[in-house]
């Protein structure tokens, strides 16, 4: 775990330099040889390569590097030489990885932390050479038919146990929508659904295919609540089985049907297309096919949702979430995302930056997850606990500060003219 906020943050520095002190006593950190001049030289341009964040560096025998003139308001603890040359290297891919392991130490909350160092970044907007050669070789590959089959499994299906130990009853693994800020993570993920239902206009008797249902909860509300008929594809295993257990014993099975199948296998016509938390695994080389199956499956008058984690510009995705949590994932800009509606003359009626959602769905879910580490390092190892609970705390700190988005886009066919006239249905009691 963290070390306490007060250890170590208020130690002098050197009064020549500003920077570099070094710690009284025996060394009683992992590597038990003196740091070198050379060590605290790539202390002290690790952080100036993150734009000087008021934060601390230590090395394991006591060696620190601090901004000047700024209250230091977090630090990181650094146990052996290999992981302050691996940090020197690619940080933002070693960071995660250094930090599951266990050989570096956050001081202070780690959740503060990451936020100093993301503000940090984004001010100076430089990732730095290195991070740059660096994420060309942990770049995410084609998301083709059997990848995106092996990217999924890879995430979503390490048991069903793990997800319901944190997430909402209804197992809703997307951001939730905050009528309030004070609902609970229960009422939002509800609000959800009833969000996106309304922005669809859904009417009873209708048909709506689903690309990427997750546990299926979305499908089974828009099916009990709104009275259509849901066809819902999903690539994951776990995710399936539990969703048809749902359906058959909520008596919803004659009105929803899940397919394990990828979303390039819709087949259909379709009064509505939805999608949602699906699309960041598809890849843009892929929008056009998405695009292709949006438009054979729609009616003359379908409309279409697609919800999705974004960006305010395109680019690449953190290279350890990346490689560890969620290979393949990609999360679009909207001038991206447009390659799914342009080529095909789709009109977009409506965008919805739901980014503080995201980041109060994420508060909750950290909090759930730490409650329940000891059961999690039961099911897994200390590694594993670590490495998710960086994931989401680095989340929750890239959508605070506005690194990360997250994108509703309601769209129809061009020239459909049956649509609500304001938007007023959305926010019916």
């Amino acid at each position: 775990m963290e070390r306490s906020e007060e250890s170590s943050l208020a130690a002098p520095r050197s009064a020549r330099t500003g920077w570099v002190t070094r710690g009284s006593g025996t060394p009683t950190r992992r590597d038990s040889k003196r740091s070198s001049a050379l060590d605290q030289s790539t202390l002290r341009r690790m952080l100036s390569s993150l734009g000087d964040p008021p934060i601390q560096l230590e090395l394991w025998d006591g060696a620190k590097v601090a901004p000047e003139q700024v209250p230091v308001q977090a630090g990181l603890l650094i146990h052996d030489r290999g992981a302050l040359l691996k940090l020197a290297a690619h940080p933002e891919f070693q960071f995660g990885e250094m930090y599951s392991s266990g050989r570096i130490e956050v001081v202070g909350d780690l959740l503060r932390f990451l936020e100093l160092v993301y503000q940090s970044l984004k001010r100076c907007s430089a990732s730095g050479i290195p991070n740059r050669i660096a994420n060309r070789i942990y770049r995410s590959r084609r998301n083709t038919v059997s990848r995106a089959r092996d990217n999924i499994h890879h995430h979503y299906d390490i048991g069903n146990d793990f997800y319901r130990l944190w997430l909402d009853r209804q197992m809703v693994y997307t951001c939730a929508y905050f009528p309030r800020p004070d609902v609970s993570l229960e009422q939002a993920q509800t609000a959800k659904m009833d969000h996106v239902a309304r922005k669809l206009w859904l009417q009873p008797g209708e048909r709506v295919v689903e690309a990427g249902c997750g546990w299926g909860a979305l499908a089974l509300h828009l099916a009990r609540h709104y009275g259509v008929k849901v066809l819902a594809f999903n690539i994951s295993r776990e995710q399936l089985a539990y969703a048809r257990e749902r359906a058959r014993s909520e008596g919803l099975a004659s009105q929803v049907e899940f397919v394990e199948g990828d979303y390039r296998e819709i087949r259909g016509e379709f009064d509505a297309f939805v999608s949602v938390g699906m699309l960041e695994h598809v890849g843009t080389k892929h929008y056009h096919e998405l695009g292709e199956v949006v438009q054979r499956s729609l009616t003359e008058n379908g409309r279409g949702l697609i919800h999705s984690i974004g960006r305010d510009h395109p680019g690449t995705l953190n290279s350890w979430i990346g490689r560890r949590i969620f290979p393949g994932a990609h999360p679009p800009s909207l001038s991206e995302m447009s390659l799914i509606f342009e080529p095909f003359g789709f009109s977009v009626l409506d965008v919805e930056n739901l980014r503080l959602h995201y980041a109060r769905t994420l508060e909750h879910w950290l909090e759930r997850y730490k409650a329940r580490e000891e059961q999690v390092n039961e099911m897994f190892d200390q590694e594993f606990v670590r490495a998710w609970r960086l994931y989401l705390a680095g989340s929750i700190a890239a959508f605070r500060i506005g690194t990360m988005q997250l994108f509703q886009v309601l769209f129809t066919r061009s020239g459909c003219n049956q649509i609500p006239w304001t938007r007023e249905h959305l926010y019916r009691d």
